[in-house]
């Protein structure tokens, strides 16, 4: 009887999946650097054996397309808000709006604030 090498990979490659999932889902993003290592040690190992005993099931395949379009998800996210952020500190800047007549008017954002000191 043989042991099949790749099994234990397999095995562990998919409670790894599940693992990035939930951390995607639940916004854990800091986690994922940590898992990534993991995933790579895994396929590397994997790589290490047969080709054809180390081929990746339909199910393990799917999960990891799953994942890669939650990361993608996370990321557009990610792209969103430092662009909500850009604008914002933007606005506090200037403020560009338009007046009665239709023309462009910039409302400088950082006043500063002078106490005049008088004897």
């Amino acid at each position: 009887m043989t042991d099949n090498p790749v099994a234990p990979i397999m095995t562990e490659l998919d409670a790894l999946l599940e693992r990035e999932r939930v951390a995607l889902l639940a916004g854990e993003l800091d986690s994922l650097p940590g898992l990534f290592r993991e995933k790579t040690k895994l396929i590397d190992r994997l790589s290490g054996l047969d080709a054809a005993a180390g081929a990746l099931p339909d199910a393990l395949k799917q999960k990891a397309i799953r994942n890669q379009a939650l990361l993608d998800g996370a990321l557009q996210g990610i792209r969103q808000v430092a662009g909500r952020i850009a604008a914002l500190r933007r606005l506090r800047q200037s403020f560009e709006t338009y007046d009665e007549t239709g023309r462009r008017r910039t409302i400088e954002g950082d006043i500063v604030r002078r106490i005049e000191k008088r004897a």
